[in-house]
């Protein structure tokens, strides 16, 4: 398989804007060049390996300041390329486009951005790569790490004396092919929220479960149970894996495929008016449709925690959660996102 590749130049401190951005033409995921100490890892979820092209501009060929974003689309035969977005309704729907299309999408998006943002120099170069080991070369980048008193670990390192001696609870997580770890910053306010409001009668939705860390972390809490939802069939193993490895027995989790927000029937096995907390780490433009939806999934009095929020776009968040009649109960920022948490009085 052969992998397009538009690469961006701009600065570390747009990294994250413009990724969330390019989520909106179907590019998820970036391979981040920068000098910010340990970048990669701070970015790991955002993060697609790829060879290692032009050597000469890494390391320290790069300027400070300066941060290459690689954006990565497979091309066929026919010089197309496919990815999936989600269409006006907040449907995923697969896409192809010629990569003249696909660059003049960047741009414009770009274009966007420069309207109320400094993203540097913005230029976008384009190149072809082969397929190599993606499932594996991204763990070089994920190393454990502390959020708050809980230490999470991947399943190729081990727990130091120091570790032991912080960590008050142990999340055991191997990404695989869902993503999601707890490093981003988006993970961590949800966390924090779910810490807080979580209890021993707690039923948890999580939408866009990933590799389960909300699910996990809320059982480990104290929750009763959990029901998580994804668009990607590769959540169910690593969901799977991530639970035993935690030590979860598997009825306090049960696991659907499918589109919550157009799929009746994927609601129906929801369920109706019984989640005492719903936790939705998703981006803006998937929440905006979402939250109207989620408020028949909550109980009277549930709890709705949003994330994934860059902070160009909480307004509409916050306002999508208004128009459903939510009362917002609180507000917190970490780095350039955001999280809202309210409740269905």
């Amino acid at each position: 398989m052969k992998w397009m590749r538009f690469r961006i130049r701009t600065n570390e401190e747009s990294e994250d804007i413009i990724v969330s951005y390019l989520e909106d033409v179907g590019l998820e995921g970036a391979q981040i060049e920068d000098n910010v100490p340990l970048s990669a890892a701070d970015k790991e979820q955002m993060f697609i390996d790829a060879p290692e092209l032009e050597p000469d501009e890494k390391d320290n060929g790069i300027e400070s300041g300066v941060a290459y974003l690689s954006f990565f689309a497979t091309i066929d035969d026919e010089n197309m390329l496919t990815v999936e977005t989600l269409n006006d309704e907040g449907e995923t729907v697969e896409v192809k486009k010629t990569p003249e299309e696909m660059l003049e999408a960047i741009k414009e998006k770009l274009d966007e951005l420069r309207s109320f943002s400094d993203i540097g120099d913005g230029t976008v170069s384009v190149d072809v790569t082969e397929d190599i080991d993606w499932i594996n070369n991204w763990k070089q980048y994920f190393h454990k790490f502390f959020i708050d008193d809980i230490l999470v670990i991947p399943s190729w390192e081990k727990e130091s004396s120091e570790d032991k001696d912080k960590a008050k609870m142990v999340l055991h997580i191997d990404p695989g092919t869902a993503f999601g770890t707890g490093m981003h910053e988006t993970t961590q306010l949800c966390i924090r929220m779910l810490k807080k409001y979580v209890t021993p009668d707690t039923e948890l939705l999580d939408v866009g479960t990933g590799s389960g860390v909300l699910s996990i972390l809320a059982l480990m809490f104290g929750a009763r149970h959990a029901v998580g939802t994804d668009l990607d069939k590769c959540a169910i193993p690593a969901v799977k894996e991530n639970m035993e490895n935690n030590n979860i027995s598997p009825d306090k989790f049960d696991m659907m495929i499918g589109n919550i927000i157009d799929d009746k029937d994927v609601q129906d096995k929801v369920g109706y008016d019984k989640y005492d907390i719903v936790v939705a780490n998703i981006l803006a433009n998937v929440l905006v449709p979402l939250t109207p939806v989620i408020l028949g999934q909550l109980k009277k009095g549930g709890i709705y925690i949003t994330s994934g929020i860059i902070n160009t776009k909480e307004e509409e968040v916050k306002k999508a959660h208004l128009d459903a009649g939510l009362e917002i109960l609180e507000i917190h920022h970490q780095g350039d996102w955001v999280s809202i948490t309210s409740r269905k009085n």
